[in-house]
């Protein structure tokens, strides 16, 4: 199993990770992720980090279709590829309609179609076989009717084949990454229930198919106050992160068996009993799909994960090398 180091997105205030990040390297970590949502965004960090480090890989998790056209962010990643030796890892995501719509102001529609066809998009630009054309509905080029012609990229890929990853919350999704894309990076994942949820939809992927999973890691001796962190996170996530009538992380919280809780969870939070919504989280949800506790549990608890289909764990929370090394011995120990 790989080991990474999620950073996510800023929070309130601006977070340089780079003595983080030097650790992970240190400490033989494979790869750093950092992701956006309505904040700082995903590819300077990952520059800035990359212009610091030699060997771990660099990744996005994810990058929001809607921030920018395919071809903007084919070129983004061809240059921080080139810059970074070839180190990057290309993760890309839908996003949900709260974002596209009210951030973006584009539409959600289809977003199984316009990520296929996104991708495929991206594809072109690198391999340079031809200049771009595209007959999609979602990101025709050149655009009907205008005065544009096809264009080749200027610059020559370092790798015409940069890895591309999906995050994928349902199972169409999942399934289009197996056929699409290198890999696949689920938020939140139960792994004892991966295949009971996704079995079918990753039933496709390749030997070399990589599920890298992003999973909360809370190094404490009270076990209580860690699952009460993962409680808050999920509070937001599943209460307030989607629309009332569309929300994702609601969603695959039904699919893991906690439908009831989700529904109470997300009424509770839009009525501003933030609070209640906090404490309806189920205590097994979040000790399920997050790693809490002293390292002794934390150990037994990761035959779990090892048992499952997971290839890559990305951890979120830790805050210094000390935590770093105690999770890498952990898990590559």
């Amino acid at each position: 199993m790989r080991l990474g180091l999620n950073l996510g997105y800023w929070q309130r205030h601006p977070n340089d990770a780079t003595d983080l990040v030097l650790a992970a390297e240190r400490l033989g970590y494979d790869s750093v992720w950092t992701a956006e949502a309505y904040g700082s965004d995903a590819f300077t960090p990952l520059a800035w980090y990359g212009a610091r480090t030699s060997r771990i890989k660099l990744g996005t998790s994810v990058a929001q279709l809607s921030a920018r056209p395919p071809v903007t962010t084919a070129m983004t990643a061809m240059t921080l590829d080139h810059l970074t030796g070839g180190r990057l890892l290309l993760g890309v995501g839908a996003s949900g309609p709260q974002v596209v719509e009210g951030w973006y102001g584009q539409p959600f529609a289809r977003p199984l179609a316009r990520t296929r066809e996104y991708v495929e998009i991206m594809r072109r630009v690198w391999r340079r076989e031809e200049p771009v054309t595209s007959d999609g509905p979602h990101y025709p080029l050149p655009l009907p009717g205008g005065l544009g012609k096809p264009l080749r990229l200027i610059t020559h890929p370092l790798r015409p084949d940069i890895p591309v990853y999906l995050g994928a919350e349902g199972p169409k999704n999942v399934a289009l990454a197996t056929e699409v894309a290198q890999g696949w990076l689920p938020l939140f994942t139960f792994p004892s229930k991966i295949e009971e949820m996704y079995g079918d939809a990753l039933a496709a992927r390749g030997p070399d198919f990589d599920i890298a999973a992003m999973v909360m890691v809370v190094i404490s001796d009270d076990v209580r106050a860690a699952l009460d962190g993962v409680k808050l996170m999920l509070t937001l996530y599943i209460g307030g992160m989607g629309a009332r009538h569309r929300n994702f992380h609601a969603d695959i919280m039904g699919r893991m068996g906690y439908a009831e809780a989700a529904e109470r969870i997300q009424a509770l939070y839009l009525a501003g009993r933030k609070g209640e919504a906090f404490q309806a989280i189920p205590d097994e949800l979040a000790d399920g799909i997050a790693l809490v506790g002293p390292p002794e549990r934390i150990k037994e608890r990761l035959e779990l994960w090892r048992a499952s289909p997971v290839t890559s764990l990305l951890v979120m929370g830790p805050r210094d090398e000390e935590q770093l090394a105690v999770i890498r011995d952990l898990v590559l120990g």
